[in-house]
């Protein structure tokens, strides 16, 4: 369970680190069932034996399934009090830095870059950072766009 959070705790938490999630596997069953989802059967995610034959050295994951992965790791940060739902808004920027292979373990790293709170809901900005365990280059670099609509005040 994460921890819950005031308006005036998170302004106050703008531009700096907000949390770290867990690792998280990502092996071949779950590159395959991401695969079958959207129907990306390209071989560099499927077939072990001809992925390895590639730079890659192996399967590797969808750039996609590494970014949809941001979802469950932003669940293990502070939560905001008085929330009635939350978006995701989009994306302003997203690189993938580096393949994620089969068997990898990935682990998202989130900073606070900026918080605006509007009538009804906040926005807010997150700089994220997915790494992968043992390695320097990080999976992906992204800027988050999120929205929390709040509950109504009597």
């Amino acid at each position: 369970m994460t921890d819950k959070i005031t308006l005036e705790r998170l302004r106050a938490r703008e531009g700096t680190h907000f949390g770290t999630s867990d690792w998280v596997e990502i092996d071949q069953k779950r590159i395959d069932a991401f695969a079958d989802c959207t129907n990306d059967w390209q071989f560099i995610h499927i077939d072990p034996e001809q992925a390895a034959q590639t730079p890659f050295g192996g399967t590797i994951a969808h750039g996609f399934l590494t970014l949809s992965m941001l979802s469950m790791m932003s669940y293990q940060l502070p939560r905001l009090q008085g929330v009635a739902m939350g978006v995701n808004y989009g994306f302003e920027k997203v690189r993938f830095v580096s393949p994620v292979r089969a068997g990898s373990r990935i682990r998202g790293v989130f900073h606070l870059k900026s918080v605006d709170i509007q009538p009804g809901y906040v926005a807010t900005v997150m700089d994220v950072t997915v790494e992968i365990e043992g390695q320097d280059k990080p999976a992906l670099v992204a800027e988050w766009l999120g929205r929390r609509y709040l509950e109504e005040q009597a």
